[in-house]
């Protein structure tokens, strides 16, 4: 025993000694980046204006990034250039971030798309006029390293703008589906602020009355990209150019948005079947009327050469012309039954029914043959749509879509192009990378709800802004369990229901 502790006594010496004679040459030398990320330069300001060196820099000395900034078409503040850049950091965190660059008259020489190394060592970060910004910069010590590099540009609502401007401040993004309010009037122009309402929160655009977008005429809706500044006037987005803002369709307002369906009752299927929507203002069909129209794709291979308005066995329609609901109010379009769960559940007739039809032996209202299976539950995909007036051909464009269940040949992109027209709304896109996408099925433009489970009521949640026609959550489904005894209460009162805002 005396021998084994003696043996690892000397052995851990020999390591000791060993340790202690490495020598310097043993060692792999690291040098700091000459380079700091904006992520961690603006980390550095905290609210007091702050002489950068190499130790606070953590042995840096300048920045490199893109430049997303163009003072020749004169909508940015004077004498910037405007930097962005990242780095990684892990855990899924996004370092996008940018900085304003104070050097004058030579920031002209800077456009979107340059790849510059700016020297910041002895250099100050403050805020001027509210924008964070680097001041003391000489404008010698900048680099072009390239052109034409890609600038990347994020997509962002406005709630989440005004809870993180410090994030955005300085980097390039874009507002999408952004109503201009008021509406302009016959020859507006960009000039001065504007207010725009994405459907999560109001901003400012601003331009400039010298830039050259300020003689363009304002759109009332469209995309709105630019760069974000955090003026002392309070937060802004500025965008560049005219290609900076994309026109987008006028959304217009449905005074029914779809909040649910039973696809599958209890026992037989015919005129049991039924659609709840919502009414986002009251209507007076006899003044406003509206039309709904369901599609049922089983057993079919082909796109619907006539879209909504194909008629036979794939889409059938209601037309409502008569009647009244009052806003905020359920209402209902679906089978002569009205019942809750089939033939032997709750009678539901106290409800407001807007349009209701023995669909297993009456044909739809100018299309459509009589079917047993008004909407699917099983198969190919499927769909409701809400159209206003009672006239629907191939061109008609809904007010508010959804589809549901599984797959099937419901899109041909041609030419010619031919499916199921969309709209914009929480779901589907007409607009996508700048070109036009109107069909389900087109581009992005797949999302669809899953069949529910049988003998399952879908509830359909998110919040409408009836004032802007758009979504500011969107429509999420939930299946409600029915039974021979379920109420009206349980598919007009439960959690989670479509909510109608302003």
């Amino acid at each position: 025993m005396k021998k084994i502790l003696y043996y690892m006594s000397a052995l851990l010496v020999l390591g000791s000694t060993f340790i202690s004679c490495k020598r310097d040459s043993d060692y792999v030398l690291v040098n700091p980046s000459p380079f700091i990320a904006n992520f961690d330069l603006r980390k550095l300001f905290k609210n007091t204006e702050v002489q950068l060196n190499t130790s606070n820099l953590a042995g840096a000395t300048s920045i490199r990034g893109v430049v997303i900034s163009d003072q020749t078409n004169g909508n940015i503040p004077a004498g910037l250039v405007i930097l962005q850049n990242s780095r990684v950091t892990g855990s899924g965190i996004d370092s996008l971030r940018g900085i304003a660059i104070n050097i004058g008259a030579e920031s002209s020489k800077y456009v979107p798309g340059d790849s510059i190394h700016v020297k910041i060592d002895g250099s100050t970060l403050k805020r001027v006029d509210g924008i964070l910004q680097l001041t003391s910069v000489n404008a010698s010590e900048i680099k072009k390293i390239a052109s034409g590099k890609n600038m990347r540009t994020q997509a962002v609502n406005a709630a989440t703008l005004i809870s993180r401007l410090d994030f955005y401040e300085s980097t390039l993004i874009t507002i999408s589906k952004g109503v201009v309010e008021p509406e302009p009037v016959a020859g507006e122009t960009f000039s001065g602020n504007k207010t725009i309402n994405d459907g999560f929160g109001k901003i400012t655009v601003h331009t400039e009355s010298a830039a050259q977008l300020a003689k363009a005429s304002m759109v009332p809706f469209g995309d709105f990209t630019g760069i974000v500044f955090n003026t002392s006037s309070g937060m802004q987005l500025w965008p560049r150019y005219i290609d900076d803002i994309y026109e987008l369709d006028i959304i217009k307002v449905s005074p029914l948005v779809i909040t649910g369906y039973l696809t599958d009752p209890d026992g037989s299927d015919a005129n049991n079947e039924y659609i709840q929507f919502k009414a986002t203002k009251d209507i007076n069909f006899a003044t406003t009327p509206m039309s709904i129209v369901t599609s049922n794709n089983a057993g079919i291979t082909a796109a619907p050469a006539l879209g909504w308005a194909m008629g036979g066995v794939r889409t059938y329609k209601f037309n409502i012309t008569t009647g009244s609901v009052k806003k905020g109010q359920f209402c209902y379009v679906g089978g002569s039954n009205k019942k809750i769960w089939g033939s032997a559940s709750t009678d539901i007739s106290s409800a407001v029914w807007i349009a209701s039809k023995a669909y297993s032996t009456l044909n739809g209202d100018d299309f459509g043959t009589a079917t047993t299976n008004l909407l699917a539950n099983s198969g190919n995909v499927a769909g409701i749509a809400v159209f206003d007036g009672i006239t629907v051909n191939a061109n008609s464009v809904p007010l508010d879509v959804v589809m549901f269940g599984g797959g099937g040949s419901v899109y041909t992109a041609g030419p010619p192009e031919v499916g199921y027209r969309i709209t914009n709304t929480d779901k589907y896109s007409v607009i996508q990378n700048r070109k036009r996408v109107i069909f389900y099925g087109g581009g992005t433009n797949t999302n669809k709800f899953a069949f529910p489970a049988t003998s399952n009521f879908t509830m359909l949640g998110g919040t409408y802004d009836a004032t802007t026609g758009l979504w500011k959550t969107g429509r999420v489904a939930k299946n409600i369990e029915l039974n021979a005894k379920s109420q009206l209460s349980e598919i007009q009162q439960a959690t989670g229901f479509t909510a109608i805002v302003n």
